[in-house]
């Protein structure tokens, strides 16, 4: 059994203007160990799918089913998913500034979130568990900056300290939602090495959620493309990169600088804007940008099926399964060969 499995879940929210449905019945898993990255554009459902499984928007309509150890998330009242946030489900949100709290020493947070799940645990041991916890992420100094209000770190050493309070209580499951987006590049390739290494180091699951498919490239083992609250694409990571099926996958891949799909050194951006929850296009919901629109396009909303040929690798597309790719196998070979070299660094380093 997967450590999480998600299934046909919806969440949507009712507005004066209608029903926004935000997740139209996504299903997923994740297993001990691996890493499962998100990706999509804002307003996918990344973000808001995860939420509604850690129980965290309590006004959203919810169905389906989200088995955490063969616990349905979803049934649990507050009490009971409350023990198992923090404890064996940890979250890395996407502005630690706003997720810190201003007033309070970034020490004591990280304690206090030890002794509110660890209640024989005194303030002086949480104290000195906070110090090791911060130098493990590789904060300067950790005795003397435990002291410390959140607006004394920098961007990364913030989310270096929020990395820490997820993994204070040895977490079977961490979700870290866009962990990188606030960070200059320099910083954003620290955090995400940090990351895969205590990953490893604990065997932690993780859920990625990003919008940028280049950063996953050298840490995700599957990834899921979401769009307009539906997943649209699943392979493993080098299936998806150098051999996508998806209109919208490969359009997100020509968004990266230096990948197979971008030609004569200009990136093609995906036209067009993602669709109102509200009210989203009959059949699938990415055919007014999809510059491979059929008439059943409009009609029929495809089913996420296995691609031919490539195990896991599902897409939900009418496109026959040959006509959308890449194409160029000797540039795939390239950076095949190159993202190899890339994670056999990773691993040394």
């Amino acid at each position: 059994m997967s450590l999480l499995e998600v299934k046909d879940l919806t969440v949507g929210f009712p507005t004066a203007d209608g029903l926004v449905r935000a997740v139209r019945g996504l299903s997923f898993s994740v297993e001990q160990g691996r890493t499962l990255a998100i990706v999509g554009e804002s307003g996918s459902g990344k973000t808001v799918s995860t939420q509604a499984i850690l129980g965290l928007l309590p006004e959203a309509d919810i169905s389906g089913s989200a088995l955490f150890e063969g616990i349905d998330l979803l049934t649990l009242d507050e009490e009971r998913l409350r023990r198992i946030r923090g404890a064996e489900i940890s979250v890395i949100f996407q502005d630690p500034l706003t997720s810190l709290h201003p007033l309070y020493r970034v020490g004591w947070q990280i304690a206090e979130m030890i002794r509110v799940h660890e209640s024989g645990v005194s303030r002086a041991q949480a104290r000195r568990r906070a110090v090791e916890l911060l130098g493990l992420v590789g904060i300067p100094q950790p005795a003397r900056r435990v002291d410390d209000y959140p607006h004394q770190f920098s961007g990364g050493m913030r989310q270096r300290a929020m990395i820490a309070m997820a993994l204070a209580l040895n977490p079977k499951l961490v979700v870290a939602d866009e962990p990188t987006t606030a960070l200059d590049a320099t910083v954003q390739a620290q955090i995400l090495e940090l990351i895969i290494r205590l990953q490893r180091e604990f065997g932690i699951a993780l859920v990625l959620i990003t919008h940028d498919l280049g950063v996953v490239a050298g840490m995700a083992d599957e990834v899921m493309v979401m769009y307009a609250g539906l997943p649209v694409e699943r392979a493993d990571r080098r299936t998806l990169y150098y051999r996508p099926h998806h209109p919208y996958t490969k359009g997100l891949l020509e968004s990266i600088p230096g990948s197979t799909g971008v030609r004569e050194g200009r990136l093609r951006p995906i036209p067009g804007q993602p669709p109102s929850m509200i009210a989203v296009p009959a059949g699938c919901a990415f055919h007014p940008r999809c510059r491979y629109s059929m008439p059943v396009c409009t009609a029929e909303r495809p089913p996420l099926s296995r691609v031919t040929g490539d195990g896991d690798h599902a897409s939900a597309c009418w496109l026959p399964h040959h006509a959308v790719g890449l194409g160029d196998e000797a540039e795939a070979a390239r950076l095949r060969a190159a993202d190899q070299e890339t994670e056999t660094e990773t691993g040394a380093r």
